[in-house]
Order: structure tokens, then C-alpha cells, then sequence
């Protein structure tokens, strides 16, 4: 099992920055791929962003170069740092730990709204 805490989320204008957060526990982080989605009102999750267990990273077009994922295997927490932020980027936000096919983990979210 995998306890996955985020936090960080809020209310930020355009153009603003934010950085989440995603504590993680009860398995051997460092072993786990971990990602980030998204799931805007009324449209389906998708994907943000993921980052493999030797720190190689993957990002969905829409983020690329404006997002940064990272984790700190030391403190078993994965990071988002979001920026330059658009309107079209509020969603709730979901950590997800991929341990196997069979064991994939979701946080329960956190809210980011951009709007002025």
C-alpha cells in the first residue's frame, strides 16, 4: 500500500507560480515511478506530468517548459513546480505512484485555480 498526500494548491492570478507537493508512504519511493494529473470540471484526467526512478522526466505538450516535476527520494516527496500559469491549467491535481500495473496509487487532490 502507498499513502499519497498532496498539498500546495490554491488560488494564484495568471501568470503566477505554484508549487505542489506529494508526501508519500508506506512503500520504497525511490522504486517508484511517479506522475502527476489533472482533471478539469467536466472533462476527463489527463496526464501532466511523470518522472521515472533515475529522475528522467515526461511532460505533457501542454505543460512542457512552463512545468517542472522533481522528487527528493530522501523526503519520499515528489514536487510540481508550475509556472507561468494560464487559466486553462485549473483543475484539480492528483499525485499517482505507479509501483506495478496492477499497484497504481492516487492522492485525493488538490485544487488549482488560476483566475484574476
Amino acid at each position: 500500500q502507498v499513502q499519497l498526500v498532496e498539498s500546495g494548491g490554491g488560488l494564484v492570478q495568471p501568470g503566477g507560480s505554484l508549487r505542489l507537493s506529494c508526501a508519500a508512504s508506506g512503500s520504497a519511493f525511490s522504486r517508484n515511478v511517479m506522475g502527476w494529473y489533472r482533471q478539469a470540471p467536466g472533462k476527463e484526467r489527463e496526464f501532466v506530468a511523470q518522472i521515472n526512478t533515475v529522475g528522467r522526466a515526461y511532460y505533457a505538450d501542454s505543460v512542457k517548459g512552463r512545468f517542472t516535476i522533481s522528487r527528493d527520494n530522501a523526503k519520499n516527496t515528489e514536487y510540481l513546480q508550475m509556472n507561468s500559469l494560464k487559466p486553462e491549467d485549473t483543475a484539480v491535481y492528483y499525485c499517482n505512484a505507479f509501483v506495478s500495473s496492477e499497484n497504481v496509487y492516487w492522492g485525493q487532490g488538490t485544487q488549482v485555480t488560476v483566475s484574476s
